[in-house]
């Protein structure tokens, strides 16, 4: 079988490696989908502070169960499945306590552990979350970038009958913003200065989108939910401009969650926060019950993906794709790589 393996920033080579034999408590999945985010570019460029080459990538995945390992109950050949990438050490405070999101010790496939970027990847069963058989293997390789929105949102706490605005119209944010719409905001309004994102987040059912170069974020809060503005601001651009804008324009007593990763030494105004009594929170990656909401919202139609999947290329086309999202970075949301075609 073939293997990728970036063995250098912008360097991909593809590898002939055996067909890995499933071990006890191990699924053998065929791989046929991963969708290359923000973090695997970071690799592609030799910018991710926690990542060393070579480094075999694919964290955002699905596949078929080609054949299970002694000890498998739970899953058949045949079955679409995908596969949770964190891989924690169980033993820390944060492990213990249900946090194991944030364990001390955490790794992630394609970063720092070997990822699923292979036509077949052996894995054990703790990380493969069964699909239902008309579930898109498209949408499925999507399942990781949602419940990285469903836990931001989660974070906040229950968004029924809320006000919400989300700053930054890319893949995350538009995520972030239908699982919002989803799980019962009264009203979704997303800002970013890109027209193309906005007019795609209007597509995905976001309600009010407001360009932030020809707009005042603070009278678009106005103008979008009244004098009472947004009970929570998720910010999914991640610099000092958008958290700035979050800090200065919050409604005092409301809560602003950050869910992409700054950019950069953050120059927050500090006593504004404080002043204002603002409750500002964080969000890092899922855990297993946000891929089962994340699954749930899918197969209930409560989200919209196909619009956000922008192109596929072949497996072996790899180096291609990265050079198309460096190209058209701006109309770009999900790149989607085809392992077996």
């Amino acid at each position: 079988m073939l293997k990728e393996v970036m063995t250098a920033p912008g360097k991909i080579a593809f590898v002939e490696v055996p067909v890995p034999e499933p071990g006890e408590n191990q699924v053998l999945v065929r791989m046929e989908k991963i969708g290359i985010c923000g973090s695997d570019i970071h690799v592609y460029h030799g910018e991710h502070p926690y990542t060393s080459y070579p480094v075999t990538q694919g964290h955002e995945v699905s596949g078929v169960v080609e054949k299970v390992g002694a000890g498998v109950s739970a899953f058949h050949p045949g079955q679409k499945v995908t596969i949770e990438p964190q891989v924690v050490c169980g033993k820390c405070h944060p492990c213990r306590t249900g946090h194991y999101n944030n364990c001390e010790t955490l790794a992630v496939m394609g970063f720092q552990c070997e990822g699923a970027a292979a036509q077949y990847f052996a894995v054990d069963q703790s990380k493969v979350d069964p699909l239902p058989d008309d579930f898109s293997l498209d949408d499925a390789a999507m399942i990781e970038p949602l419940a990285v929105a469903v836990h931001a949102v989660q974070v906040f706490g229950d968004v029924t009958g809320k006000d919400v605005c989300v700053i930054g119209a890319g893949p995350i944010g538009i995520l972030v913003a239908q699982v919002a719409k989803g799980l019962g905001a009264r009203k979704v309004m997303a800002t970013d200065v890109s027209d193309y994102r906005l007019a795609l987040a209007r597509t995905c059912g976001v309600d009010v989108t407001y360009n932030t170069r020809q707009k005042d974020f603070g009278e678009a809060l106005v103008e979008a939910f009244g004098e009472d503005k947004a009970d929570v601001i998720f910010d999914c651009a991640g610099n000092n401009t958008t958290i700035g804008q979050a800090i200065l324009h919050a409604r005092k007593c409301s809560v602003i969650v950050l869910v992409a990763v700054f950019v950069g030494m953050a120059t927050v105004d500090l006593a504004m926060l404080n002043d204002h009594e603002l409750d500002l929170k964080t969000s890092m990656m899922y855990r297993h019950e946000h891929y089962l909401e994340a699954i749930r919202l899918i197969a209930e139609g409560k989200v919209q993906l196909k619009p956000l999947q922008t192109k596929h290329f072949p497996f072996q086309e790899y180096l291609a794709a990265y050079r198309y999202i460096d190209e058209n970075r701006e109309t770009t949301m999900k790149v989607i790589i085809d392992v077996q075609a």
